[in-house]
């Protein structure tokens, strides 16, 4: 039997500068704290403005399974989760979570606060993406926690008949996510949870986030600069309303329309005072040429489509480094991206990738262990891969916005945190009149 064709779009170029205002979807990365630290808290509480993806998805799924009730309205972007103290209802149960990675962290560091015998699995590629620090930080706390193929990797079981907390070492080279599912759940533990980093911390402000989060549902937490990170035990989240800001790595994408295309574009919703790290890549696009106007409640993107190339260190924003890549393509000079091996653990290896598509679009790519250097060359028409990674997707259609003959394999892959990716930008094309 012949497989099925892949789903393909043609991405046709913009005739014009763009000219809008957008308000986004709310954001993953909060969406899914929020989700499990309701689910850790004590009673109702709901979620305003969440984004409702395969991610989150998988995550809600996941705590039904868990025996947490998740109530959902989609078309109002809210979740009601009724959470039960700190305890998972459930003695054994089976989860799946598909590619998300955040589900499969932050979930794994839950699981050690029940009470029996769980296996999480994901999709293909998520069973080559490494866990095992974080098997063996709860490992170290007293946990049988373990790759149930030894790779390291999920599928992963968990038996547990509680988390005490206690004091660990855990490296900080991989993914802050480690860090982050284990802070989550140390203030429900008698002893709480003391984290030593060895090493460099990577992707510093999700750390930043975590904590943010957690004080909202009165939690607290102490970071010494990002070489030990202490959830004090005996405490109590409380039950709130909560509402998700829109995201800052998909905004990344309708940042960077204006810097591309000339113009002018408004994300609302988003503001200078916001947490998220991926909005230091507003300091990148400014020092490439665009100019930025940072509101209370608003970010604007003014550009006239001459930009210049830059070196970055983008490892505290790695999720728009592919941002930055497709941005680059269009710049006087090369653009060096350096500092995100950890980016190679992703949905893909995403240096890797990206230096492969940029290289089938005629660019002249150099690759490095740790990110890569970019030499604009003109566009030359190509079908892109997009690795059933969603920001691979998103980036490389920022080309074909441009210049003209980008075509993307499985734009569908978006899904995973951004739906409607692909209407948002149509809604956003200048018109075009004839004479």
């Amino acid at each position: 039997m012949s497989a099925p064709p892949v789903e393909t779009l043609e991405i046709k170029p913009f005739a014009g500068p763009v000219d809008g205002e957008v308000v986004l979807p709310g954001s993953k990365s909060y969406t899914n704290r929020a989700l499990a630290i309701a689910a850790l808290a004590e009673g109702r509480s709901t979620l305003r403005g969440a984004l409702f993806s395969d991610d989150t998805a998988a995550m809600a799924d996941s705590l039904r399974r868990l025996g947490i009730r998740v109530e959902e309205d989609p078309k109002a972007c809210r979740f009601d989760v009724y959470g039960q103290a700190g305890r998972l209802p459930a003695t054994e149960a089976e989860l799946f979570v598909g590619n998300a990675g955040t589900a499969a962290r932050f979930l794994t560091a839950m699981l050690a606060l029940g009470h029996g015998r769980y296996r999480l699995d994901g999709a293909p590629r998520m069973r080559e993406r490494p866990i095992q620090p974080l098997l063996d930080a709860l490992a170290s706390l007293g946990t049988k926690a373990y790759s149930d193929a030894g790779t390291g990797c999920p599928p992963i079981i968990v038996e547990s008949s509680g988390l005490q907390g206690g004091r660990i070492s855990v490296p900080g080279q991989f993914s802050s996510q480690y860090f982050s599912a284990l802070l989550m759940v140390g203030p429900l533990t008698p002893r709480g949870l003391v984290i030593d980093v060895e090493g460099e911390l990577v992707s510093k402000p999700y750390i930043d986030m975590t904590a943010a989060v957690m004080a909202s549902f009165g939690v607290t937490m102490e970071n010494d600069g990002y070489q030990r990170l202490t959830a004090p035990g005996g405490q109590r989240y409380q039950a709130r309303d909560y509402f998700v800001e829109p995201d800052a790595s998909g905004a990344s994408y309708f940042f960077a329309l204006p810097a591309l295309c000339g113009g002018r574009l408004r994300v609302n919703g988003l503001g200078r005072d916001s947490r998220q790290g991926d909005l230091a890549m507003l300091e990148v696009l400014e020092q490439m040429g665009a100019e930025v106007e940072r509101g209370a409640d608003f970010i604007e993107v003014r550009g006239d489509g001459r930009l210049r190339g830059v070196e970055v260190d983008a490892n505290a924003f790695s999720d728009v480094a592919q941002t930055l890549a497709a941005v680059a393509v269009f710049a006087e000079g090369p653009t060096t991206i350096r500092n995100i091996a950890h980016v190679r653990h992703k949905e893909t290896d995403r240096i890797q990738a990206m230096v492969a598509e940029l290289r089938r679009l005629g660019q002249e790519v150099q690759e490095f262990p740790d990110g890569l250097r970019i030499e604009p060359r003109p566009v030359r028409p190509a079908t892109v891969r997009t690795y059933d990674d969603h920001r691979m997707a998103m980036s490389l259609a920022l080309i074909g916005l441009r210049a003209p003959g980008v075509t993307l394999e499985d734009p569908g892959c978006v899904a995973k945190t951004f739906p409607d990716y692909f209407q948002r930008l149509e809604s956003l094309r200048p018109a075009t009149t004839n004479a």
